[in-house]
């Protein structure tokens, strides 16, 4: 695993009565993106030249479903179903079919940043989003990696597999709910990685070409020790997700890493 320094977070900064700025992030398929989200209102997210296609997160209510099925046919002058609300959820998701963009909101008072997974046609970019209390803004992913990719190599990975495996993965990894054809192996070995850390491999999930390993992390210090995905981003293994329960640990705290690559 990389040692990479944390990255910052980006803060926001406007003048009195200026405009505020779009929130610009490089990205790429897998490594994690750090970004401001409005508090107490809606976040718009776009890809530059590419539609959103698929969200997954912890989604309190999904508003995007309600005006699916209210287009849909159904009985005449019944009323358009409500969305299903997740009462543990992080916030409403919305979305704008149309041009293929989300607004996110958060709910709650948790301080503890959003994270999700945002797919495109062509790739699948993870979000770590920072709650402030700041005006409503627009975050803006551009992926320059995609205009230089082959054709050939967009055929072999299609998008919605893509995202079906990444999830896969991530439930098996998570609960016991495993493929059939998946390979478990309950590992328990302990690795090094910073000092006043202890890190456990428990278990190895192989399936369908793909590999996911979930870490124990525990801090074994006397400081809080803050985290992020892309800490855990191994150059030359490709890495295609990293997730984690929890972006800070306190003195005693543990929280699981869950990495996700392509290849046995």
């Amino acid at each position: 695993m990389k040692s990479k320094q944390i990255l910052p977070l980006l803060l926001l900064a406007c003048a009195s009565g200026a405009v505020h700025a779009e929130q610009r992030r490089d990205a790429r398929d897998g490594v994690a993106v750090q970004a401001v989200v409005a508090t107490r209102e809606a976040t718009r997210i776009r890809i530059e030249g590419a539609r959103i296609v698929d969200v997954v997160g912890n989604i309190y209510a999904n508003t995007c479903q309600s005006a699916a099925a209210q287009a849909a046919p159904g009985v005449p002058g019944a009323p358009p179903p409500s969305p299903v609300v997740a009462p543990n959820g992080e916030f409403i998701l919305n979305c704008d079919a149309t041009k293929g963009e989300i607004y996110i909101k958060p709910v709650g008072k948790s301080s503890k940043p959003i994270n999700l997974f945002v797919s495109s046609p062509k790739a699948t970019y993870t979000l770590i989003l920072r709650r402030s209390d700041v005006p409503a803004d627009t975050i803006v992913l551009v992926d320059r990696s995609q205009a230089a990719r082959p054709a050939a190599e967009e055929r072999l990975t299609p998008s919605s597999e893509r995202i079906k495996a990444l999830k896969t993965m991530l439930l098996a990894l998570s609960t016991e709910r495993l493929p059939a054809d998946a390979r478990l192996e309950e590992v328990n070995r302990e690795h090094r990685l910073w000092a006043a850390t202890a890190l456990t491999l428990e278990r190895v999930i192989s399936w369908n070409g793909w590999t996911g390993e979930r870490y124990l992390l525990t801090n074994t210090g006397t400081l809080p020790m803050p985290l992020a995905e892309q800490e855990f981003d191994r150059e030359g293994e490709q890495v295609a997700a990293v997730a984690l329960d929890s972006h800070e640990l306190a003195p005693g705290a543990s929280s699981h890493v869950y990495v996700i690559r392509r290849g046995d």
